[in-house]
């Protein structure tokens, strides 16, 4: 399995933020966000080949940690990802999964962290027609809505994205607090000034705020 990353911080996003997790960060996206932040594991990806053996000798090495985020790129198209899985379950630690909802696969999973990309996910150029029809599969999203406890987590970047993601919502009967909305960006200043506008959109509408902890505490720079 292509592994960009692994390592120990705290999750800076969704309904667990704050609790300190291991990442294990799988390189390959099917989809090319114009904002990604993690272009090394979709545009560029890169990284190295561990067997599932390895890379659960690694989480465990962090002693301390109750819980493991499997995130990417895109963990469920990685080989092997149900097998992970399943062995990071016999090690009785609680497992998130990051996705955007486009695949499906059998995985253990206690929380279910499905991130759905609104428009303002669209590159322009190559890629445009690729993951505009990538990018929301609603059948995907019933089903992994359907079979985990899980959270909607949605990047927003202006206000009219509202009215798409909370067509989403509908689509899928989900609860306001499901629902976490994140304020685009990879600095503290910006996630800060649109985070204002953001938060008042929850206020609203009963939202969960989502801070992006991580980036307020390490910046924007990899393992952390």
């Amino acid at each position: 399995m292509r592994i960009s990353e692994i390592f120990y911080s705290v999750q800076g996003e969704g309904v667990l933020a704050g609790v300190p997790s291991v990442f294990v960060r799988t390189s390959g996206c099917n989809l090319r966000c114009s904002w990604c932040d993690t272009p090394y594991t979709s545009w560029k990806p890169e990284g190295e080949d561990l067997t599932v053996d390895a890379i659960v000798n690694q989480v465990a090495a962090f002693s301390a940690a109750r819980h493991v985020v499997v995130t990417g790129g895109e963990p469920m198209i990685a080989a092997g990802i149900v097998e992970l899985s399943e062995k990071l379950r016999t090690r009785g630690l609680h497992i998130t999964f990051e996705t955007a909802g486009t695949v499906f696969a059998p995985v253990a999973c206690d929380l279910m962290s499905i991130s759905p990309k609104l428009a303002n996910s669209t590159p322009e150029g190559v890629f445009h027609d690729r993951h505009d029809e990538l990018r929301l599969q609603p059948e995907i999203l019933r089903r992994l809505t359907r079979e985990y406890d899980y959270q909607l987590k949605f990047v927003v970047a202006r206000e009219s994205d509202l009215a798409e993601l909370q067509g989403i919502a509908k689509i899928l009967d989900a609860p306001a607090e499901k629902i976490v909305l994140m304020p685009e960006g990879i600095s503290a200043d910006v996630l800060s000034e649109r985070g204002v506008w953001v938060a008042e959109l929850c206020k609203q509408y009963g939202y969960r705020f989502g801070p992006r902890l991580h980036v307020y505490l390490y910046g924007n720079r990899r393992g952390v």
